[in-house]
């Protein structure tokens, strides 16, 4: 998941959208790695995967509202199949005791990171 959490970084301190196809690709490694390892994930993992998901899952509805036809629709079934592990995650961290403000200060903490690292890059 480390991967695909840097990856996600990257893209969100781009300047420029990155392409249906290439958006199409990072969701796919994303699910295929979820897939994996969901079940067995520690602490540290499942808040780089809520992170991952969350923000495929914002840009997929962002995009979609702004596309037509069958691209839309992708975007939309990309968006409601990575909402299911969103709510799991968001469950899992809700069992070890973090509320949505938690939630919300530790996202916070990740975008931070993410632009630090691109502007020192």
């Amino acid at each position: 998941m480390q991967e695909q959490y840097d990856k996600i970084q990257h893209y969100l301190n781009m300047e420029d959208d990155i392409t249906f196809k290439e958006f199409q690709q990072f969701y796919k490694e994303v699910v295929d790695e979820l897939s994996t390892i969901h079940q067995g994930m520690d602490e540290e993992t499942l808040w780089k995967a809520l992170f991952v998901v969350e923000n495929v899952i914002s840009n997929a509805d962002g995009r979609a509202s702004e596309v037509k036809g069958t691209e839309a629709k992708k975007y939309n079934k990309m968006s409601q199949r990575l909402q299911l592990y969103a709510k799991n995650f968001g469950v899992r961290l809700g069992q070890a005791g973090y509320k949505e403000e938690d939630i919300n200060e530790r996202f916070k903490v990740m975008f931070a990171e993410g632009e630090k690292n691109h502007q020192s890059s």
